[in-house]
């Protein structure tokens, strides 16, 4: 499965001069706005009163205004430019048409040019944000995209080559890597914070006339809160609500965010990063979506902590199909979801926990919770192995379950460039994942024990019958859960090791022995 990326390839020039007008007229008129109540709210009062009355609007519109400089001045040295230069594919045909700037400039095409080029242009283009001054950046997950080559340009208007350390589809995030150092990283915020009518910022490169280095400034107000991201077009169901943003986590603004800003912060009036700007695509019919932004909160810090260091994203599963209320029971002030099926085998952690179909969850570690996206957004929002607290209302009852969660089985092309080693040419996940990319079937069983998901040809585990889609369920007579059951189990056992594997032939006994010095 490839990357949902964003082409920028076939952009209306005269839309964007259309589009750059109109933004003036809307910050033009937002100055005029704050003008006129600064003059003209003091006009029924005495000539002295009047003009220290104009002295203290003015002094307050020019001290908002000192602030929006100073959080932009604060934040733009950790923003760049991000270039994304497909790979030439054999028997391609280049396009190799001159083609205008947004300011209606004649300049060269992308494909007559190179990256360091000043007068380079590229056809597909983001944002991005420094997060660590060893050369780490985050920006979007959707902006990536498979064969491609990636280039950022800082705010010093220096280019450097960057390649992907780790991408996860669910959070939307991903941590290109360059050799460079003494990067400023960016301040943190924090977006559970943020009211509705704050004021925001959003620095980015629409449509790559930051491409300099020098990053685009738009600002606005917080419109709204917890905003689940729009389905794409054609897309129907659960199914397609591929990331946690569908289930109500943005942040929405009426800032301009225009193509190419994706990736860029959203500010703070202190030059904190409360929220990366993700681009939205309009939906049919409409002329531009609204501003999105992924909230900077303690989900966005764990996923980021965990991308930096090139490792995977987990994230917790319950293990069950969630259904919504039925009409009458909202109409009685009933709140929550049903659990229409729960996926049955003692490795499920729904069965584990207790849960049984019918089942009304209330909350998830005492937060209520009011639908079957917000259950799932509570549950995916947890890390894997984590223990969560069910509020369950079963045929008047009300009770209090522990569930500790399995690994939730991610669709999408995650890139990890650390991963834990292998054990004797074998590696091992929790058995949920079956479920996801990992080239084995869907599975409507959970064995209870730990899912092998690749083996190394030729080595121990290999040549003693070891292969993916396996559950091994012992380490000796030690019963395993989780991989870290099994690293447990294993690492003090240097000699030959037994193991107890389910496949569908049944129950075996396996002696995988040590490596050959």
């Amino acid at each position: 499965m490839g990357y949902n990326w964003e082409p920028a390839r076939d952009i209306d020039f005269a839309r964007v001069s259309k589009t750059t007008s109109s933004s003036r007229f809307t910050a033009m008129f937002r100055i005029l706005w704050i003008i006129t109540i600064a003059v003209s709210f003091p006009l029924a009062l005495g000539v002295g009163e009047v003009r220290a009355q104009e002295d203290s609007a003015l002094g307050a519109a020019l001290a908002l205004e000192k602030s929006l400089i100073d959080a932009i001045s604060r934040a733009e040295p950790s923003v760049v430019a991000i270039a994304r230069i497909r790979k030439e594919i054999p028997g391609e045909v280049l396009n190799l048409e001159f083609r205008p700037d947004p300011f209606g400039r004649r300049v060269l095409a992308a494909d007559e040019t190179q990256p360091t080029d000043p007068d380079f242009i590229p056809n597909e283009f983001a944002t991005g944000v420094v997060v660590d001054p060893r050369g780490l950046i985050l920006t979007t997950y959707h902006v990536l995209g498979d064969d491609s080559e990636y280039y950022i340009t800082t705010h010093r208007r220096e280019v450097h080559r960057a390649r992907i350390k780790a991408a996860d589809p669910r959070s939307d995030l991903a941590i290109l890597a360059v050799d460079a150092v003494n990067l400023t990283p960016i301040e943190f915020g924090e977006a559970d914070r943020l009211r509705k009518g704050q004021i925001v910022l959003a620095l980015g490169n629409p449509y790559a006339i930051a491409r300099d280095g020098e990053a685009s400034a738009a600002w606005g107000i917080v419109a709204n809160l917890a905003r689940k991201a729009p389905v794409l077009p054609n897309a129907a169901g659960s199914a397609d609500k591929s990331t946690l943003h569908h289930f109500g986590t943005l942040i929405q603004t009426d800032a301009k965010l225009n193509l190419g800003t994706s990736g860029g912060p959203l500010l703070d009036l202190r030059g904190r990063m409360v929220g990366l700007v993700t681009s939205i695509p309009a939906a049919a019919g409409y002329e531009q979506a609204a501003g999105y932004a992924i909230p900077v909160d303690e989900t966005f810090r764990r996923v980021v902590d965990t991308l930096k260091q090139g490792r995977e994203v987990e994230y917790g599963f319950l293990g069950i199909q969630p259904g919504n209320l039925m009409p009458v029971e909202e109409a009685k002030g009933l709140r929550g979801m049903r659990v229409e099926r729960v996926q049955p085998g003692p490795g499920s952690p729904a069965v584990r926990g207790g849960l049984r179909p019918g089942d009304i969850i209330t909350a998830v570690n005492g937060k209520p919770v009011h639908d079957a996206d917000g259950l799932v957004l509570a549950v995916g929002r947890l890390p894997v192995d984590s223990l969560a607290r069910l509020s369950v209302l079963r045929e008047g009852r009300n009770l209090q379950l522990e569930v500790r969660l399995g690994k939730y089985p991610i669709r999408g092309k995650k890139i990890v460039t650390t991963r834990p080693d292998p054990w004797r040419g074998m590696s091992v996940d929790y058995t949920t994942v079956a479920e996801s990319d990992t080239g084995l079937a869907d599975r409507t069983y959970y064995d209870d024990g730990v899912l092998v998901t690749d083996v190394e040809e030729g080595t121990p585990a290999w040549n003693a019958g070891m292969r993916a889609g396996e559950v091994i369920s012992h380490v000796g007579a030690a019963a395993v859960h989780t991989p870290k059951d099994f690293r447990s189990a294993t690492a003090e056992r240097p000699g030959p090791v037994q193991l107890r594997v389910f496949n569908d032939s049944g129950n075996l006994q396996r002696i995988v022995p040590p490596p050959r010095l």
